[in-house]
């Protein structure tokens, strides 16, 4: 079994990948952290290259194996989740969530809701603090 986080540089982003840290290490399972989206200059949920490095960085001081995947090749941040959870053996989704306002949601969608009905594993949702 695997833990997979879904990755953004931002508040929520770190706070899934400490719970993901958390749970990974508590389980003696694999972690497997991934940042994806479309790319493209409006794609802000795509990190750059030291950001990535920092998170490989954190990631090689773990006690259980661990990676990360960053995937810019057209396809959603679902999308590329999703056929993660596929292909592996995903014991829990860990993503951060942010609070935004009903017109926010309704005008932007919700990336965390649409991993919700989409994946087939358990979902845990982290607030930033």
């Amino acid at each position: 079994m695997t833990i997979l986080v879904a990755y953004v540089a931002r508040p929520e982003g770190k706070a899934a990948l400490d719970k993901g840290i958390e749970i990974a290490t508590r389980r003696n399972e694999p972690l497997v952290v991934v940042n994806a989206g479309p790319g493209g200059r409006d794609d802000a949920s795509v990190v750059d290259g030291y950001e990535g490095e920092r998170v490989a960085e954190r990631l090689a001081t773990l006690s259980v194996p661990a990676e990360f995947k960053h995937f810019v090749r057209g396809k959603s941040a679902v999308e590329e989740i999703d056929e993660l959870v596929h292909q592996l053996q995903v014991s829990v989704l860990v993503i951060g969530l942010r609070r935004r306002s009903a017109v926010g949601k309704l005008l932007l969608g919700s990336t965390a809701q649409e991993i919700l009905m989409t994946v087939s594993c358990p979902v845990l949702a982290v607030k930033a603090d």
